[in-house]
Order: C-alpha cells, then structure tokens, then sequence
C-alpha cells in the first residue's frame, strides 16, 4: 500500500492489517461555536492519535455535535491517515533502530516542531503532546524543539505527525540501492479488476 501509494479510502483495511496492535487515545475535546441568527451553535471538535508503537502511527480531527460522535469519527479519520515511520540509529547500528533517522522539522499554524536524533537511553525529551505522538508511533529516543503557540494543542499535534510524515521524504544513502520497478496492484490484476460479476445476494 505505502510502495505504491494506494490511498486508503475504508478504515476496514486498517483494521484488517493492524486492527489487534493499534491503540488509540484522545488527545482532546474542545467546543467549537459559530454565530447563528438564532445565537450560537456549539459542536465539539474532538483530536485523536492512534498507533502500534511498532512504525505506525495517525491523526484524526473530526467535529460533531455530541462529544461521542466526534471521538468515532476522529478515530475513523485517524485510521485513514495511518502512515510508516522511518525510525534509525544515533551512532553504531546496534539492535533494533531506536531514534529518528534525520534531523527534521514541521509547523503547522505557528507552532513550529523539529525532531533530533538522540542515543539509546535518552527516551523522548520533549512536551506531552509530542511524547505521545513519537511512542504511539514506536519511537524511544528524540531530542525536540518547539516554537510558536504550542498551547494550541490542536497545531501542535499537527506539527508534530507533519514531521513523523517527512521522515521518509529524505533520501539517505541507504536507500540509494537499485529500485527493481514491478508494475502498481491496479495494472498487475487489471483483468480481474475489469471483470464486472455482479455478486448474488445470499
């Protein structure tokens, strides 16, 4: 799905490939008003991370007018922006990778994020929210800095999964090895995909 760029449309097929490992919790819940003839109309806007604290990790904001409502939709939503990261090494390339693998930066709104590689054993040096996001996305060691408004959680947990996302945007030399290209999933089963069998309803 990530070689070739699928995007996934149903949150069923996260569920099929990750559903027993993947955690969520919800980051917060915050009312939202707009300005009606009437007065105001209040909804809840809801952040939800999700992860298996083994390379992959989500985020999901969705807005509804009861609080339950928005939690299900932004965990639907946060399973439809599931991404890999890219973890590596501080130094030696000893055991399992540990840290990120380049120094990388994100924003979104003012708040600003840039994540550092530290060495095994320093844990995650930084505030709750990006705490969060780097050990649902499985990461152990990382030094960050953060600018900007970063009482916005919503921006700041934005920042935060922006520059989980660019992590594989980089192209160290370890990735320079000959790509052997295959043909994408949608041109290999072409036939079958054309084939228009109606299924009978049982």
């Amino acid at each position: 799905i990530y070689l070739f760029a699928l995007p996934i449309k149903e949150y069923q097929i996260i569920d099929f490939f990750l559903g027993k490992e993947l955690k969520d919790e919800v980051m917060k819940i915050m009312p939202v008003q707009k300005q009606t003839r009437a007065g105001q109309r209040t909804r809840f806007k809801a952040f939800v991370i999700i992860g298996d604290h083994n390379g992959h990790v989500g985020l999901g904001v969705k807005c509804a007018k009861e609080v339950a409502t928005a939690i299900r939709g932004a965990i639907i939503a946060a399973k439809l922006t599931v991404i890999p990261v890219r973890r590596g090494y501080w130094g030696n390339k000893i055991g399992e990778p540990h840290t990120i693998a380049n120094k990388v930066s994100g924003k979104c709104g003012s708040a600003r994020v840039r994540l550092v590689p530290a060495p095994r054993g320093t844990g995650t040096v930084c505030a709750r929210v990006p705490k969060k996001v780097l050990a649902y996305a499985g990461i152990d060691d990382c030094y960050t800095c953060s600018r900007g408004s970063t009482k916005t959680l919503g921006n700041f947990v934005k920042a935060t999964f922006a520059c989980i996302q660019k992590l594989y945007g980089y192209l160290t030399p370890d990735l320079w090895k000959e790509t052997k290209f295959t043909s994408p999933p949608n041109q290999e089963f072409t036939d079958y995909l054309s084939k228009t069998t109606r299924i009978k309803a049982a």
